[in-house]
């Protein structure tokens, strides 16, 4: 940072590193991605893939772009509860965090509270003189930049990530499963 409080080519704000964030929002049959600059400064739309290939999808797009993170829209009511839809949010979660950790990339993932953002996509869409059958090709991306944007204004506000982080569960990590026995010798009973 400089004395005026501008960013310079490498600075990030309070500290986070530089680096490509994601953002997805789940749906039942298409997910919407978006990503950010280098800065994290803007998102901007990807595609929108069929449901059955977005893990892959995100997986890909979070290694040619070297991501830091992905924030996945989790769906709650206006009460704060979680249904069907934030469990399907985090069931994606779980399965990309599964294929991250074969890859090796250091991606974090994490959960963004994402009240109303398809209803203000759709809202968003509409105003800019898109009209009805043609709003389900982009609306889950422009879900998805409105997560990532949130996400980014947090973190520039804050300076630190927006969203709960989501850890995987340790019996999918491949490096924490026991070596078997050397050859030649027994593996002795714990019981």
């Amino acid at each position: 940072m400089t004395s005026a409080g501008t960013t310079t080519p490498g600075d990030t704000p309070q500290g986070l590193p530089r680096g490509v964030r994601l953002g997805v929002d789940v749906g039942d049959v298409r997910v919407g991605v978006a990503r950010s600059d280098l800065d994290g400064l803007i998102a901007t739309p990807v595609e929108t893939v069929p449901r059955d290939q977005a893990v892959a999808r995100v997986l890909a797009e979070a290694q040619d772009a070297s991501a830091r993170v992905v924030m996945v829209g989790l769906p709650r009511s206006l009460s704060g509860q979680e249904g069907a839809a934030a469990q399907k949010a985090r069931a994606f979660c779980a399965e990309l965090i599964a294929m991250l950790s074969r890859t090796g990339l250091d991606t974090e993932v994490r959960l963004l509270d994402e009240r109303l953002t398809t209803v203000s996509a759709h809202r968003a869409l509409h105003d800019s003189g898109r009209r009805g059958r043609k709003h389900r090709q982009v609306v889950d991306q422009v879900a998805a930049v409105m997560i990532l944007q949130q996400a980014l204004d947090v973190e520039r506000a804050t300076g630190a990530r927006a969203g709960e982080l989501v850890v995987g569960d340790p019996a999918d990590d491949p490096d924490d499963t026991p070596a078997p026995p050397a050859p030649g010798t027994q593996q002795e009973d714990s019981a």
